[in-house]
C-alpha cells in the first residue's frame, strides 16, 4: 500500500512539473480569452482597438504567477495601427473559476515606431507640450518601448512602468539650431521619470553621458548630469549668442573650443514656479577669443587692446537660487594670439556684489605717467588685485604691481558713485636703471597724508593740464591734507627738497594751502592759499625762484630759463582772474618767437635767440577763465633788445587765438624819446627810418597754429602807454 502511495505520489508531482515546464516555456495555446482581453481593453479605452489569433496560457516561474501572451497582435489607436511587438496579460488566477475575470497587469512590448508614425498618434490625444513639442520640432527618428500597467479591483490603474529607447532623433532647438543622432534610453512610473544615456550633436555642440531624473511629488525635482564638447567658429557661433552671456565690454569672437561637465538642479511648485535652482559646470576651455567692446586706449597700457584670448584653461562655475553665485578660471591669456601669459581668476558674487581676485603676469608695455614710471614690453609684471564692487561702490582690497625691484600696492580703497571716500594706504617704490625714483605712502583716513624720501613729479604738469576741466575722483573727498617728501624730482631736471604743504580740501579742491620747498643754492617755492568765507573766494599765491619747472608744459614759456616768478589769482565757483609776472628772464631757442623773428626779417634777433637768448626785463599776464574760456587780457613783455604786447584767448575746445605786436627796443626807444610830456599819449610825427616792428596773428588748434606778420611804421598807443608805464617804473 506504502509503494502504491508514494508511486501515486511521484507520478503526480512528475506530472505536475511536466505541466509547470511545458507552462513556462510553450505554454498552453488557446483563444477561450480572445474575447475577453479585447473587451477588458476596450472598457478601459474606447479608442484603442486589439485583435489576435490565438494566445499562449503560460507561467511565469520568477513570479510565479499565470500570464497569456500574444505575439504580433493588431493594436489600433483611432484606426491608427501600433506596431506591437507581443502582449503579456498576467491574470488572477482564483478569478478564472468566477464569472468575472481579474487582470492584475498588462505588458506591451513594441517593435521601433518611426517618429512620423508616432506623430499621427499623438495628433489624436489631448494636446500637451510634450506632444507639441515632439509634433512641431522632432522631424526624423526611431522609439521603443516597454509598458506594465498595474490594474486594482474593477480594472482601476494602480500604478505604470514605461521603458524603452529612443534612437537617432533630429529635432529643431532653436530656431537654426538643430540636434541630430539624440539616443537615450527612458524609464518612467507615476513619481519619477529617468532618462539615462543622453547623447545629441548639433552644429559645433555634442553632448554626451547625459542622465536626467525628473521626481513629481509635492514638488517637482529635475536633475541632470552631462558633458559639453564645444567647438565653435566664424560660421556657427552666431547661433548659439541667446545662450553665451554678453555684457558692454565683452563680446564672443571667431572660435570656442572646450569640454565641460554640467550639473544642473531644479525645483517647481505645482504652477511650474521656480523654487530652488542650482547649476555647476566645469572643465578646460581649449581656447577662446573675446571682442572687446568700444576699446579705446588704456591710461596705463601703450596698446590699445582690442581682443582677449585665453588657451589651455581651466574653468568653472556655480549658480544657485541663494544668490551664492562663483565662476573661476586658471589658465593663459594673450592680447594677440601669440604671447601667453598665466592668469587665476575667482569671481564670488552674492545679492550682486562682486569679489573678484586676480592674479596675473603682464607683458605689455605700462606707462604710470603720475609717477614717471615706465615697465618695457617685455619684463614680466606680477600684477594681483581683489576687489569688492557692485553698482553703488568699489573696494579695492588689495593691489599689488611689482617688476624686478619696483612694487606698488594699494590697501583698502574705497570708492563710492566713483568717488573716492578712504584708502587705508598706497605704497610706491619704483626704480630706473636701479636708481630710485618713487619712496612715498599716500594715507586717506581723517587727514591725508602723503610722505617719503621720493617723487618723481616729472610728468605732474603735464597730467594737472590734461586733466584740469575733468571731474576727478577726489570731488566728494574734504579733509586736512598734509604732504612730506623729502625730494620731487621736477621737469627739466630740477630738484625740490624738503617740500612741506599743510592745508584743506573740500569736495576735492584745495580751499586753504601753507608750504615751502626747497630748489637749492638759496632758491625757493612758496605756495599759499587763503578762503574768505563770507564771499566764496579763494585767494591763491604763488612765489618760486625757478619759474621753469611751474611752467615747463606750457608751450607759450618753452625756452624760459632764469628769473624770478610771482603768481596770484582770485578763484571763485565760476571764474578767476590771475596776474602772472615774471621778472628778470631769458628765452632761448622758443620756436614760437624765433619764427616771428625770422618772418620779420629780424635777422640779429633770430641770432640772437638761437644763442644765449633774449633776456627780459620783465612780462606781465592778465588772464580771466570763465566756464571754458580763457581769455589773454594782456600780455606785456619788455626787454633790451625786444618788447611785445599781446591778448587773445583759448577755449575749451582748444582753439587758440593770438594777436599782438613785436617792436625792437632800439625803435621803441626812439619813439619815445621824440614824445616832449612823458603821459601825453601821442602817435609822433617824426618817427625815424626804417621798419618800426612786426604786427601778428597766431591762430588754430593744437599743432595746426597758423601765423601772420604784417610790417608796421606806427605803433599803437596802447603800446607807447606801457612802455612808458615801465619807463616811469625804471627811473
Amino acid at each position: 500500500m506504502k509503494k502504491l502511495f508514494f508511486r501515486s505520489l511521484i507520478l503526480i508531482l512528475s506530472l505536475s512539473l511536466l505541466f509547470v515546464a511545458i507552462l513556462s516555456t510553450k505554454g498552453f495555446e488557446t483563444n477561450k480569452f480572445n474575447k475577453i482581453i479585447a473587451q477588458k481593453i476596450k472598457e478601459n479605452n474606447s479608442k484603442v482597438s486589439l485583435t489576435f489569433e490565438k494566445i499562449n496560457f503560460k507561467f511565469d516561474i520568477k513570479n510565479l504567477s499565470l500570464y497569456l501572451e500574444t505575439k504580433n497582435p493588431n493594436l489600433t489607436y483611432q484606426k491608427i495601427s501600433l506596431p506591437i511587438n507581443h502582449i503579456k496579460l498576467y491574470l488572477d488566477l482564483i478569478s478564472l473559476f468566477k464569472s468575472d475575470t481579474q487582470i492584475n497587469k498588462l505588458n506591451v512590448l513594441s517593435d521601433e515606431i518611426e517618429i512620423q508614425q508616432l506623430k499621427k498618434i499623438l495628433l489624436k490625444t489631448k494636446p500637451t507640450n510634450m506632444t507639441s513639442l515632439i509634433i512641431n520640432k522632432v522631424s526624423s527618428g526611431r522609439v521603443n518601448f516597454d509598458i506594465e500597467i498595474f490594474f486594482k479591483k474593477n480594472q482601476i490603474v494602480d500604478n505604470f512602468i514605461v521603458k524603452g529607447d529612443v534612437k537617432n532623433i533630429k529635432a529643431q532647438i532653436y530656431k537654426d539650431i538643430f540636434v541630430e543622432n539624440t539616443n537615450f534610453n527612458f524609464f518612467a512610473d507615476t513619481t519619477d521619470i529617468l532618462i539615462k544615456a543622453i547623447s545629441c550633436k548639433s552644429d559645433g555642440l555634442e553632448v554626451s553621458e547625459g542622465n536626467l531624473q525628473i521626481q513629481n511629488l509635492k514638488e517637482i525635482n529635475i536633475k541632470s548630469e552631462f558633458k559639453t564638447k564645444l567647438e565653435l567658429n566664424k560660421k556657427n557661433i552666431s547661433k548659439y549668442s541667446f545662450l553665451l552671456k554678453q555684457n558692454d565690454n565683452f563680446t564672443l569672437e571667431n572660435s570656442l573650443k572646450g569640454t565641460l561637465s554640467h550639473y544642473l538642479q531644479l525645483s517647481f511648485d505645482k504652477t511650474l514656479k521656480v523654487i530652488n535652482y542650482d547649476y555647476k559646470n566645469k572643465g578646460n576651455i581649449n581656447y577662446i577669443q573675446f571682442k572687446i567692446s568700444n576699446s579705446s586706449k588704456n591710461r596705463f597700457l601703450e596698446k590699445k587692446i582690442e581682443n582677449l584670448f585665453l588657451n589651455n584653461t581651466y574653468f568653472s562655475s556655480n549658480f544657485n537660487s541663494n544668490k551664492i553665485h562663483k565662476i573661476s578660471a586658471k589658465g593663459n591669456y594673450s592680447f594677440d594670439n601669440e604671447n601667453y601669459n598665466k592668469f587665476n581668476f575667482e569671481n564670488n558674487i552674492l545679492n550682486s556684489t562682486d569679489n573678484l581676485v586676480l592674479d596675473f603676469d603682464l607683458s605689455e608695455k605700462v606707462n604710470i605717467n603720475l609717477i614717471n614710471y615706465t615697465k618695457e614690453k617685455g619684463n614680466l609684471a606680477k600684477i594681483f588685485l581683489d576687489v569688492k564692487k557692485n553698482k553703488k561702490f568699489l573696494n579695492v582690497n588689495k593691489f599689488t604691481f611689482s617688476e624686478n625691484k619696483s612694487l606698488i600696492s594699494v590697501e583698502k580703497l574705497k570708492l563710492k558713485n566713483q568717488n573716492l571716500q578712504s584708502v587705508k594706504k598706497i605704497e610706491a617704490k619704483t626704480f630706473e636703471s636701479n636708481l630710485i625714483k618713487n619712496d612715498f605712502i599716500i594715507e586717506i583716513g581723517k587727514k591725508i597724508k602723503i610722505s617719503g624720501k621720493k617723487f618723481d613729479a616729472k610728468n605732474l604738469n603735464k597730467l594737472l593740464n590734461q586733466n584740469k576741466k575733468r571731474d576727478g575722483i577726489l570731488k566728494k573727498i574734504s579733509k586736512e591734507i598734509d604732504i612730506d617728501l623729502q625730494n620731487i624730482d621736477t621737469p627739466l631736471s630740477t630738484n625740490l627738497s624738503n617740500f612741506k604743504l599743510i592745508g584743506e580740501i573740500n569736495n576735492g579742491k584745495f580751499i586753504k594751502i601753507s608750504s615751502k620747498g626747497d630748489f637749492g643754492d638759496n632758491k625757493f617755492l612758496d605756495i599759499s592759499m587763503k578762503n574768505h568765507k563770507n564771499s566764496k573766494k579763494k585767494y591763491l599765491e604763488i612765489y618760486s625762484d625757478l619759474p621753469q619747472p611751474l611752467l615747463s608744459e606750457y608751450s607759450f614759456f618753452k625756452g624760459l630759463s632764469e628769473g624770478i616768478l610771482t603768481y596770484s589769482s582770485i578763484i571763485d565757483e565760476k571764474s578767476s582772474s590771475s596776474k602772472l609776472l615774471i621778472e628778470n628772464f631769458k628765452v632761448i631757442n622758443a620756436p614760437g618767437l624765433v619764427k616771428l623773428l625770422s618772418l620779420a626779417d629780424f635777422g640779429g634777433l633770430a641770432d640772437l635767440a638761437e644763442g644765449e637768448g633774449l633776456s627780459f626785463d620783465k612780462m606781465e599776464m592778465q588772464i580771466t577763465n570763465s566756464k571754458g574760456l580763457l581769455n589773454l587780457n594782456e600780455l606785456y613783455a619788455v626787454g633790451p633788445s625786444i618788447s611785445v604786447l599781446m591778448e587773445g584767448y583759448s577755449e575749451e575746445t582748444g582753439l587758440t587765438s593770438l594777436k599782438g605786436t613785436l617792436v625792437p627796443a632800439k625803435n621803441l626807444n626812439k619813439i619815445l624819446s621824440k614824445i616832449p610830456v612823458i603821459g601825453d599819449i601821442i602817435i609822433p610825427k617824426e618817427v625815424g627810418e626804417g621798419l618800426f616792428g612786426v604786427s601778428f596773428k597766431i591762430k588754430g588748434k593744437p599743432g595746426k597754429l597758423k601765423t601772420t606778420i604784417n610790417p608796421i611804421k606806427t605803433i599803437t598807443p596802447r603800446f607807447i602807454t606801457k612802455a612808458l608805464e615801465k619807463s616811469k617804473k625804471s627811473k
